[in-house]
């Protein structure tokens, strides 16, 4: 939730939950001097309780956390929401970075982190939510019909067969971004460029599991798809309009 400062400009409000004090008190320090509104949670229950109260515009999200961990947080924040979610995860713990993305979870940082990393990935992340949020386009643009799923650029709404399909800001970036070139067939590494970012610094896998994750939610059958498809060896595209 955006409040107002000083001047009339808008400031987001960031999340924090992590239950190590002098982490949370650096990153708080950190967010603070960039000109953000922090609220620190120390637990997963305090953390859904407060999210529930008061909205954020995004969430920077500890996965070891007493009480409620960080996968179940993720996973009812996502539920009733699409606000960012940055992980913080162990820097070895691969399994947590695929399983917080299957959750929904936009972006990973893992431990330790340098502050200055930490400040890049929460700015890229606001800017993407913004321009998702965004109705004041400049470009109008047009939507894309594909069979009976409908991606429509204005509204940043996709349907199927008249049905919201509720997708995440990631999910819809990624699926925007393939339909803007439908049958174009783009590599894992393109799309991590353009969609997530020069700065993302997460492998390919990522790709992988949020196409899956497309997938599950606008396919009826996500092992044999019919919109998002593969091209074995090369990458994946977006099937042609009818």
């Amino acid at each position: 939730m955006e409040t107002v400062g000083e001047g009339g400009m808008h400031m987001h409000t960031v999340m924090v939950v992590e239950d190590e004090a002098p982490i949370a008190d650096i990153v708080r320090f950190a967010l603070e001097r960039e000109g953000y509104q922090v609220v620190v949670a120390t637990d997963g229950a305090a953390a859904l309780d407060a999210f529930r109260t008061q909205p954020p515009d995004l969430v920077l999200l500890d996965v070891m956390l007493p009480e409620v961990d960080g996968f179940t947080v993720c996973r009812e924040m996502r539920a009733a929401s699409n606000v960012p979610i940055i992980m913080l995860t162990a820097r070895e713990a691969e399994v947590d970075k695929v399983l917080g993305l299957e959750l929904g979870a936009d972006d990973y940082v893992t431990k330790p982190f340098s502050i200055r990393e930490l400040l890049a990935r929460v700015r890229a992340n606001l800017r993407r939510a913004d321009l998702f949020d965004s109705r004041a386009n400049e470009e109008a643009r047009e939507r894309i019909s594909v069979h009976d799923l409908v991606i429509d650029f204005n509204n940043y709404t996709v349907t199927k067969r008249g049905q919201p399909v509720p997708l995440t800001h990631r999910e819809f970036e990624l699926l925007s971004y393939m339909a803007s070139r439908p049958g174009v067939v783009f590599t894992r590494e393109q799309l991590l460029v353009q969609v997530w970012g020069s700065m993302y610094e997460g492998d390919e896998r990522t790709v992988d599991v949020t196409i899956r994750r497309l997938r599950e939610k606008c396919e009826d059958d996500p092992s044999n798809p019919s919109y998002v498809l593969t091209k074995r060896g090369v990458g994946y595209f977006l099937r042609r309009p009818s």
